[in-house]
């Protein structure tokens, strides 16, 4: 599983910023390995330098073996809480065409 994080130009610190979030998409998305091939990860600013609350954004786009890619998003205060909550969006809709595509190998 191929995790590509992008930022869009207004997010400060990229390189420290993202490289816990990749290792925690890892670690969380672990079980669904072997049905992802890659998951693309982008990471915004919405309100830029504002402060804005709910500002920060996350995207997760997973791509499955022979199946339309699955794109969720997280929306909050913090990036930290921005990615849990994608997270947490494509843990469910993972779980769900997981569980689908496995019923139907057992019938």
């Amino acid at each position: 599983m191929i995790i590509q994080f992008n930022t869009s130009g207004n997010v400060n610190g990229k390189e420290k910023l993202t490289a816990p979030f990749v290792t925690l998409i890892a670690d969380e998305l672990h079980r669904f390995s072997e049905y992802i091939t890659r998951i693309e990860a982008h990471l915004t600013d919405e309100d830029g330098h504002k402060n804005g609350g709910n500002d920060k954004r996350c995207v997760l786009e997973a791509r499955l073996e022979g199946r339309q890619p699955i794109a969720v998003d997280g929306r909050a205060d913090t990036y930290q809480q921005a990615v849990d909550a994608a997270i947490d969006k494509l843990k469910a809709s993972l779980t769900t065409i997981v569980d689908k595509m496995t019923d139907h190998h057992k019938a």
